[in-house]
């Protein structure tokens, strides 16, 4: 395998990455069938509930029967 690789990307506006999507896809989080968010206000977070199988839309972080709450951010 070649240690150097060498990409170039033209200088014209162009699309880059195609969409693979197929349907009816409606760019909103109200039009998606899992997410239950009628009324959405700033600072909202999307919390999954498993009784409903929908993410919603939430203003505060409540803990569960535990109090604990933990908030992985990922690695950067």
């Amino acid at each position: 395998m070649p240690d150097n690789i060498k990409v170039r990307v033209g200088q014209q506006n162009a699309v880059k990455v195609v969409s693979s999507l197929a349907g009816n896809v409606s760019g909103t989080l109200a039009g998606l069938a899992d997410v239950d968010i009628t009324n959405p206000q700033n600072g909202m977070v999307l919390v999954y509930d498993s009784s409903t199988t929908k993410w919603t839309g939430v203003l505060e972080l409540t803990p569960g029967s535990q109090q604990n709450l933990d908030i992985n951010g990922g690695n950067f």
